[in-house]
């Protein structure tokens, strides 16, 4: 039997997601990029356009899944990025790291911010390529905001999350929302 699809279109791009039960009851579409060239960039060029007008100095993404996209964004932008790793490796030198719980598995993790990318968040308007909660439970997004949050702090830069999530509106200092792909002005919550 053929696996349920979900329809969706990002930036003129259609594409059908394959749909997976994460729990009883609870199903997900699951967007991979990887190797979606074609999609890739056309949501690059798309974010590229919305962030025009934005300061930023650096793009940060959390996870590997969204390489290729943080990538194309950098050089539509161009923006250095930064991949915060799961492993600690000595070529990473005084690396700040955060302990966290993996989405996949519920286990402990590392994120890792290589000491060769200090200086490159240091004092700078970070923009966060990601959506860091998106189908974990409540104990798991609060130690992703968490993380996020002890990021922003430490370098004293400023962090922009995506998600869907609205329970997380009251730990932010502003928001903006989208809708049918358009990005709405900032609303600040504090």
């Amino acid at each position: 039997m053929p696996r349920e699809t979900y329809d969706i279109e990002i930036a003129g791009i259609k594409r059908q997601l394959p749909l997976f039960e994460i729990k009883p009851g609870l199903r997900i579409a699951i967007l991979n990029i990887l190797g979606d060239t074609e999609l890739v960039q056309a949501c690059a060029r798309e974010l590229g356009k919305i962030l025009k007008d934005r300061e930023f100095d650096v793009l940060v993404t959390a996870e590997a899944k969204s390489i290729p996209l943080i990538h194309a964004l950098s050089v539509e932008t161009n923006k250095p990025y930064i991949v915060l790793r799961k492993t600690y490796k000595p070529y990473m030198g005084a690396a700040l790291t955060a302990e966290t719980l993996s989405i996949t598995t519920g286990q402990p993790q590392l994120l890792v911010l290589d000491e060769k990318d200090h200086d490159l968040m240091k004092g700078r308007k970070v923009l966060l390529v990601d959506e860091p909660t998106a189908a974990l439970d409540h104990e798991r997004s609060y130690s992703i905001i968490r993380l996020l949050r002890r990021v922003t702090d430490d370098f004293k830069v400023a962090t922009v999350m995506v998600t869907h999530d609205t329970e997380f509106v009251p730990l932010t200092d502003s928001v903006a929302t989208m809708r049918d792909g358009k990005l709405t002005p900032m609303l600040t919550t504090v």
